[in-house]
């Protein structure tokens, strides 16, 4: 097993190394195609904005009033911004999903589509609406700073040039006029070129995580919280009456039958094998161990043993050799899990392999746990054709079902000729 990769820029940029890797190159491609988003956006915005500031500055200072035409134009110009906001915000917030895999491989759920009408009625409609604001307003203005930030080191750089071919070079605070006094500061230009990458990089996943967070939630939490408690109580429920359950099978059926089956051998060996009741009492000692083996099988689906003695990267490690499709297991994960949380992921993981070997045609697959922040993330994938259904009876809603009584969610993509990849994210607070 090896160590995962970052699935995207936030996980990237506390990793070393970052700056030799693809991601620096990411984000600057997602800052980049940001900016014709953004100003197209800032344009449309302005042209309410600065009339309306030009107006107020104008009472300020004592100016005459706008006049009626302007007035009609801002009062109207105004409420059509806020009118039109949660529809614009569907064809920002399509795109900016989108975008959002330049750094960020997660995917992002969409919320389900109820009309035109439900864009000023629900939660997301306004939340796109508000990004849609917040990137004509705030990321020109960040943008902006970064972009005086660039020049000032590309000034330095350059600094040694300029001052060859002009006298008295202003350079950020000083004047220089030799080539020589200018290198110290082409030296300080230099050495800020990681530190900008590093910015760049920041400024990238501060953008992306406001669009993860505005634009990646569906469904009304305040209506949704009720029920997420009642699933939680369910879920510990659960958890209690299955740890009860497989002590009393293990300290108590289980010695059980172990001495019945040992005192049924022991009867078979005083039992001469001419007696009519060996036969019978043959049967009934097969049976018995027999009913053993099942009763392993019982206790193993309740909580395996592998995942007991060997954690979760362990025990999938020992799914993924058991598998009949070749499969790569990446795990990060540091400390302990919470138990619900890891029988949940082990089973998720199971059922996936399962899935991939009896329904997917996959050459190779893989398995990725990575653990951020407060939530484990699994990650199966395969190259298989795709087109998993839930409805199809493939175990995905069954598995959908477990997840969310771990208080947990499951997305899916798996379109008509594959890829397939099956996400799952626990909660994994101690």
């Amino acid at each position: 097993m090896t160590t995962a990769p970052p699935t995207h820029l936030a996980a990237a940029l506390r990793r070393p190394g970052y700056l030799i890797t693809a991601w620096p190159w990411r984000a600057l491609a997602y800052l980049v195609t940001t900016t014709p988003v953004a100003g197209v956006l800032a344009v449309g915005l302005l042209v309410i904005v600065a009339p309306l500031t030009a107006s107020f500055r104008s009472l300020q200072w004592g100016g005459p009033p706008p006049s009626t035409p302007l007035v009609v134009f801002l009062v109207v110009a105004g409420s059509a911004v806020v009118g039109l906001a949660p529809v614009v915000g569907v064809a920002v917030a399509a795109l900016e999903r989108w975008r959002l895999g330049l750094v960020d491989d997660r995917p992002v759920p969409a919320p389900v589509w109820r009309g035109v009408a439900a864009r000023w009625s629900t939660a997301a409609g306004w939340r796109e609406a508000g990004y849609t604001v917040w990137l004509a307003t705030v990321v020109p203005a960040a943008y902006w700073l970064v972009l005086l930030l660039v020049a000032l080191d590309v000034m330095l750089v350059v600094s040694p040039i300029a001052a060859g071919t002009a006298d008295d070079v202003i350079v950020a605070w000083a004047t220089v006029d030799t080539p020589r006094q200018a290198t110290p500061y082409a030296v300080v230009g230099v050495l800020l070129v990681p530190v900008l990458w590093y910015g760049l990089g920041l400024l990238a996943a501060a953008q992306a995580a406001v669009a993860r967070r505005l634009l990646g939630r569906t469904g009304d939490e305040t209506a949704l919280r009720e029920v997420s408690r009642s699933r939680t109580r369910l879920a510990s429920a659960y958890e209690n009456e299955r740890r009860r359950i497989e002590r009393d099978v293990h300290d108590g059926a289980q010695p059980r039958l172990t001495s019945l089956s040992l005192q049924l051998g022991l009867a078979r060996l005083d039992v001469p094998e001419d007696s009519p009741a060996a036969r019978p009492l043959a049967v009934a000692h097969e049976q018995a161990r027999g009913l053993m083996v099942l009763l392993r099988q019982i206790v193993q689906g309740i909580r395996p043993q592998s995942l007991a003695e060997l954690g979760l990267a362990g025990a999938v490690g020992e799914l993924a050799g058991e598998s009949t499709v070749p499969v790569t297991v990446h795990a990060d994960l540091d400390g302990p899990l919470p138990e619900l949380t890891e029988t949940t992921a082990y089973f998720v993981v199971s059922e996936a392999l399962s899935n991939v070997a009896r329904h997917a045609d996959a050459s190779r697959a893989q398995v990725r746990l990575t653990r951020e922040r407060s939530t484990l993330v699994v990650e199966i994938s395969d190259d298989g054709h795709g087109g998993a259904d839930p409805g199809r009876g493939t175990g995905l809603a069954g598995l959908a079902d477990r997840v969310a009584a771990a208080n947990g969610r499951l997305l899916l993509a798996s379109p008509a000729g594959g890829p397939t990849l099956v996400r799952v994210e626990l909660p994994c607070r101690p």
